[in-house]
């Protein structure tokens, strides 16, 4: 498919739906490889995405009925978990769709955390009003938590 036609079908962000996880798994699994690529990611598999979105809001960017990306959210700490969006889908506006649909969760200050070598998300975050509150060692490496302060 063309970029042209992508460009021109909107993105819509849904909630997720049972029938999403397959792809979703898949989604999960290669855009985590493609963001941190200095990872070991030779243990990971698909079914990963099931434990990373356990008992949280997922909402999925769809176009003509393809998902593109994904966001995560712990409701209950305002917390944005995950946010991918599939690599041959990247700067076309799915992943300010999905942050946009996440904040809107939020009741008060939102956080999430981004690993310090993840500088192309980071920019990302800060070019969407989040801001570097404190860093952090994980066992993935050095992270910033960031805020997201609502409006």
């Amino acid at each position: 498919m063309e970029i042209s036609s992508i460009i021109a079908d909107p993105i819509t962000v849904r909630p997720w739906q049972e029938s999403d996880r397959p792809f979703l798994r898949t989604l999960y699994l290669h855009a985590r490889r493609d963001a941190w690529p200095w990872l070991n990611s030779a243990e990971w598999q698909p079914e990963d995405f099931d434990a990373a979105t356990r008992d949280e809001e997922i909402w999925v960017a769809v176009q003509n009925g393809r998902c593109l990306g994904f966001a995560s959210v712990w409701t209950h700490d305002n917390f944005l978990h995950n946010l991918f969006v599939d690599p041959r889908y990247q700067n076309l506006g799915v992943g300010r769709l999905l942050l946009e649909q996440a904040q809107k969760t939020f009741t008060h200050t939102g956080a999430l955390k981004c690993l310090i070598r993840n500088e192309r998300a980071i920019a990302f975050y800060q070019r969407h009003g989040w801001h570097v509150e404190e860093t952090g060692d994980s066992p993935d490496g050095e992270y910033y938590l960031m805020h997201y302060r609502l409006r």
